[in-house]
């Protein structure tokens, strides 16, 4: 049986230093048509307790390039974490 590669992207912070994020998975919400991406820092990924970041995002065309946005709004926030924590406890039991 073979590990699954986890598939991995660069996000640049404000500083514009680049740091290497695992995904964990991605998801869309159909009432807002809007996709969202949850990652881990890929130096993180095998501690214990680990900061997952959530960013909503839109494929760029003729691309194979992601465009990331912040989620500002509590109302949003809201809503990712429902979908995060579901998938996470789907995940953990299977």
């Amino acid at each position: 049986m073979a590990l699954e590669e986890k598939e991995r992207i660069i996000i640049p912070d404000e500083k514009g230093e680049e740091h290497l994020f695992e995904v964990l998975f991605t998801f869309d919400v159909d009432e807002t048509e809007h996709s969202y991406v949850a990652v881990v820092p890929a130096d993180q990924k095998d501690d214990d307790e680990v900061e997952v970041f959530a960013f909503r995002y839109e494929e760029k065309a003729n691309e194979d390039d992601l465009a990331l946005f912040q989620i500002d709004s509590d109302e949003e926030w809201d809503m990712v974490e429902e979908v995060l924590n579901t998938l996470i406890d789907e995940d953990m039991e299977a």
